[in-house]
C-alpha cells in the first residue's frame, strides 16, 4: 500500500487528507506518482495527524535522511557518571 493510501485510510479519505493538510484533493492524488513527491512541510504534518503511523521515512524513502538527518543520527543519551 502507498503511504499516501495509509494516510488516507487513517484520516478517512483523500479528501479528508486534503482538508487536515491545506491542499487540493488532486495534489493528494499525484504525490502517488512516481515523479511526484510529498512536499516535506506536508511529510511532518502527515506523521503528526497519523500519529506516526505514516512517517517522514514512507513519504520520502529517497531523500528522508538529507531533509531530516536527525532522524538518521538520533543523539544518544549521555550515561550518567558516578560522584565519589
Amino acid at each position: 500500500m502507498h503511504p499516501i493510501d495509509k494516510a488516507a485510510d487513517i484520516i478517512g479519505s483523500q479528501t479528508a487528507l486534503a482538508a487536515v493538510l491545506g491542499v487540493s484533493k488532486g495534489a493528494v492524488s499525484q504525490w502517488k506518482d512516481e515523479d511526484r513527491r510529498v512536499p516535506a512541510a506536508h511529510c511532518v504534518a502527515i506523521e503528526r495527524e497519523t500519529k506516526g503511523a505514516v512517517t517522514r521515512r514512507d513519504l520520502r524513502p529517497d531523500d528522508w535522511h538529507l531533509i531530516w538527518p536527525e532522524l538518521a543520527n538520533p543523539a544518544r543519551k549521555a550515561k550518567p557518571t558516578a560522584t565519589a
